[in-house]
């Protein structure tokens, strides 16, 4: 039997979106072991090994051929700028990029600060405004950031938007729309081609996009 394709997931609610996917598509992933601290899951019946990652690392180990498919999010994908093929917008957890920062705060005249996760994704959105600013890196509650002074906007996530109204920030810009994409080391691209191209026909039909 050929070694298994492998397929790096993130767990939680994407996990969860996408398993439904691929039941609809032939590949029934839907098991009680995503709830268990395994990171490994086997499925020797559909020659599938699926790699529990955090949402941040799922492109590179698409990148670095310890996957050959993932599943990550259009946010990490313009963040990291990976050597992988996008193949596949598969349409779930739906949200989007957005500016924002306390209502009736206009920026500081010389760079502002900016606070993020995403500082690729906000450096590149203000360059292409025409605004030099200073990005402050964050890993979690960005809200915090206006609100202490820290910084006079914020880039970040959202989804509906709550998290922002109950912290009193408004949203000032979208960015981009967000959605979670099927990924493909090039390699495997090439070596796997058969059941990835199989993959990608059935992934394809369920959420009704036409292969190109």
């Amino acid at each position: 039997m050929p070694k298994p394709l492998t397929i790096a997931m993130p767990k939680g609610r994407i996990f969860e979106e996408a398993a439904g996917l691929m039941q609809q598509a032939g590949y029934d992933l839907l098991t009680d072991q995503e709830d268990s601290r395994k990171l490994i899951l086997d499925f020797p019946e559909q020659n599938l090994r699926i790699m529990m990652a955090k949402p941040m690392d799922v492109v590179t180990y698409v990148e670095y051929g310890t996957a050959d498919i993932g599943i990550a999010g259009k946010d990490v994908l313009l963040e990291q700028d990976r050597d992988v093929y996008e193949v596949l917008d598969l349409g779930i957890s739906p949200c989007y990029i957005a500016v924002a920062g306390l209502p009736d705060q206009p920026l500081s005249r010389i760079a502002p600060k900016i606070a993020t996760k995403y500082p690729k994704v906000a450096a590149d959105y203000f360059r292409e405004q025409g605004e030099q600013i200073e990005i402050i890196p964050l890993n979690g509650s960005i809200e915090l950031a206006p609100l202490i002074g820290l910084a006079d906007r914020i880039v970040d996530i959202v989804s509906t938007g709550r998290t922002l109204r109950e912290n009193g920030l408004v949203e000032y810009e979208k960015i981009t729309e967000i959605t979670s994409r099927l990924i493909v080391n090039p390699v495997s691209f090439r070596l796997k081609s058969d059941e990835i191209d199989e993959m990608v026909r059935q992934l394809s039909i369920v959420i009704g996009e036409e292969v190109k």
